[in-house]
């Protein structure tokens, strides 16, 4: 009973903290990752991120275990959207328009032209400019390593959506790899 009152075991707040940490810290730098190519700018990815991991410490009560980079990974891109629809006028209601937004084919892969020695510049550039709905599907996937289901879950999005916008993502920045490639503009790129 003295061991008790002298702090000696650990409280519930410091066992919750202690389970917090253990379950979304070690995600931190997937949340960064998401947070700054979602908001395009690392000093608001910072402060998306800090806001997200304050929505998630208020609310881990209500967190059941499994996947803790998932249920991260949602409050993220969640609290990134709710600043975009504050701060960025016009660029959540672009409607999405299946002509503008869709590819001719081609041969090459992303994979393809990455490998033929394109300067990490160029990818970012290229994945900037892709519309926010393609941005966010591919980085989840491809950088993040997310499974369909994942990204479906932290998303909201059918499976059949993930699958289709990540397949027009690719396209599309295949063809976004490519005419950077050959623009003139890019110096020492022939």
């Amino acid at each position: 009973m003295m061991g008790k009152r002298l702090g000696v075991e650990p409280s519930e707040r410091e066992e919750r903290m202690a389970s917090f940490e253990r379950a979304v810290l070690p995600h931190l730098d997937a949340a960064y990752n998401l947070a700054r190519w979602l908001t395009h700018n690392d000093d608001d990815a910072q402060d998306q991120v800090q806001e997200a991991y304050l929505r998630a410490l208020k609310s881990f009560d209500g967190f059941l275990g499994g996947d803790g980079r998932a249920w991260i990974l949602t409050i993220v891109r969640n609290t990134c959207y709710t600043w975009l629809r504050q701060n960025t006028r016009n660029k959540l209601e672009a409607v999405f328009d299946e002509e503008i937004h869709s590819v001719e084919s081609d041969d090459s892969s992303p994979e393809t032209l990455l490998l033929e020695s394109l300067d990490s510049q160029l990818l970012k550039q290229a994945l900037e400019e892709l519309p926010l709905e393609f941005r966010e599907v591919l980085i989840l996937r491809e950088l993040e390593g997310l499974s369909y289901k994942e990204i479906s879950d932290v998303a909201g999005l059918p499976l059949g959506t993930v699958m289709s916008r990540l397949a027009r993502a690719r396209k599309r920045l295949q063809q976004c790899l490519a005419r950077h490639v050959n623009s003139p503009a890019l110096p020492g790129v022939q």
